[in-house]
């Protein structure tokens, strides 16, 4: 079982659930990103828990946790009661949420899943290097970054963006082959990370990190670690 979590803890899910009609993929970056995340967030103050499957999760860890990390695909199996402790902790402020690479990608029957993380996975026709656009150079997630970052990832297009979400990082329409298979031009274009609130609480959420150089790369563990400050409300 889970230990019991304290309001400096952050919980930090990289369970992988089959989808409602088949497998999911496994990533093989998760034990890399359990120690990448939980550097980040000792840098905000927090120590991180992994869980592996939700349903072992203790009551008490998620009703007292700072933050909730995600890494997830699939179905991931919240109960009822998980579900609503997370969406009412969100929204009265006590409880931040992160969406890291493919948490977008899972929980397609909980219809209010999507608006806690900002967006829903619509398929990632690229795998290449951009030059990805800083949207916003002063959040403490971009401001190390500059006015451009050349990255190589696994390039996410997504559905249901939240019009209320401050993109901050962004792939240029002319870097993507909009005529690749399954490619599509959603009317936001093609957002990779965004930051949100959700009533009291922070959304932070970066579609990047699927490959192992991303948790060997400090640009991008300082990405992280910027996002969960900020969501926690540790840094301006």
């Amino acid at each position: 079982m889970t230990p019991g979590a304290t309001s400096s803890s952050l919980l930090f899910v990289t369970q992988v659930a089959p989808y409602s009609d088949g497998p999911a993929g496994v990533h093989g970056v998760l034990d890399q990103a359990a120690v990448g995340v939980a550097e980040c967030a000792e840098l905000a103050g927090l120590a991180a828990t992994r869980i592996d499957d939700v349903r072992d999760l203790e009551a008490a860890a998620l009703e007292e946790a700072r933050a909730l990390a995600l890494f997830t695909i699939g179905e991931t199996p919240w109960s009822a009661s998980q579900r609503d402790t997370i969406a009412h902790r969100m929204r009265a402020g006590d409880l931040a949420l992160v969406a890291i690479h493919s948490a977008t990608d899972a929980c397609y029957g909980w219809d209010d899943y999507g608006r806690l993380v900002g967006a829903r996975f619509d398929g990632h026709p690229w795998t290449q290097a951009v030059d990805v656009a800083v949207e916003d150079a002063d959040h403490p997630a971009t401001r190390h970054l500059g006015g451009s970052w050349r990255w190589h990832d696994e390039v996410y297009q997504f559905r249901d963006l939240r019009p209320d979400a401050r993109v901050l990082l962004r792939v240029p329409l002319e870097q993507l082959d909009l005529g690749a298979s399954g490619a599509k031009q959603p009317p936001f274009g093609f957002p990779l990370s965004w930051c949100f609130t959700e009533g009291e609480g922070r959304v932070f959420s970066t579609s990047l990190g699927h490959f192992p150089a991303a948790w060997e790369s400090p640009a991008y563990l300082r990405h992280l670690a910027g996002g969960i400050g900020w969501a926690v409300d540790a840094v301006e």
